[in-house]
């Protein structure tokens, strides 16, 4: 099995559920027992696949936002499991049973295990993250951030500024560098080719680029990554970066006038990239 340098090596009890073209649930085993937690089931039947795969029951589902792909499996779930619903605290969610606010402590049915919400808009003003300080064995800590922050890039603002969605990137980016960070889709590659343009002498995005490209060759998921990982190579969290900031220059034809500046730069730079 190969090595990967900018892939953290998969959690034993954090199982990937692929569905739609590109978005990726995540199904949290207990270390213990076979109560489960699933976070951002847009669709029902993948996740309860891969429940009876595993021989697993689903006690909590954990919503990020409200958008369809995200949320939409939420009510068959819990009329065939029962399970609880935690989410953020907005009437764009109406199967939500547990709102929660930042800084609330999240039981997830997981054997004692809390997660740490974080509140996070700007993709989505309801936009939250939950971050977990380790889950079993494994020592590392956990972070699932929907389309705030994803592999080498950034959700688009739907709702949200960029004052707003900087500060959530820096919120997250502040945690430990050895979190492991679980994404919401499969944009790796794209981000990296706009990363490649954003800061194009940057040996960690080639390399991280090649190694992703190869990856997804092998048909295998190019997350979960660290926040180490996108500390290094995600232009969106280095747009305080000399390269970085003469690139977002060069692209509107003027400097930028600070760091959100140029954040806002890249972000409508990155919509339009092809």
């Amino acid at each position: 099995m190969a090595s990967w340098r900018y892939a953290a090596p998969a959690h034993p009890l954090v199982h990937l559920i692929p569905a739609f073209n590109d978005n990726y649930f995540w199904l949290l085993q207990s270390p213990g027992s076979s109560r489960a937690a699933v976070v951002d089931p847009g669709d029902a039947d993948p996740v309860l696949k891969a429940l009876d795969d595993r021989s697993l029951h689903l006690v909590c589902i954990l919503l990020t936002h409200h958008h369809a792909d995200h949320a939409g499996g939420v009510a068959e779930l819990v009329a065939r499991t029962g399970a609880r619903v935690v989410g953020p605290d907005t009437v764009k969610i109406p199967t939500v049973t547990e709102p929660v606010r930042d800084h609330a402590k999240v039981d997830t049915g997981l054997g004692g295990h809390l997660a740490r919400v974080l509140t996070v808009p700007g993709h989505t003003l309801d936009h939250i993250a939950y971050a977990l300080p380790s889950l079993g064995a494994d020592p590392r800590p956990l972070l699932f951030c929907g389309d705030t922050l994803f592999a080498a890039g950034c959700g688009r603002m739907f709702e949200g500024t960029p004052p707003q969605m900087v500060a959530s990137l820096d919120r997250l980016a502040a945690l430990a560098p050895d979190t492991l960070v679980y994404c919401a889709h499969e944009y790796t590659l794209s981000n990296l080719r706009f990363a490649a343009a954003a800061e194009p002498d940057s040996s960690a995005v080639t390399e991280r680029l090649a190694e992703a490209s190869e990856m997804r060759a092998r048909g295998l998921p190019t997350v979960p990554s660290t926040i180490a990982i996108e500390r290094a190579t995600n232009p969106f969290l280095r747009a305080d970066q000399p390269a970085v900031i003469r690139q977002a220059a060069h692209h509107q034809q003027a400097a930028p006038a600070d760091r959100v500046e140029t954040f806002a730069v890249l972000r409508q730079w990155k919509n339009d990239f092809r």
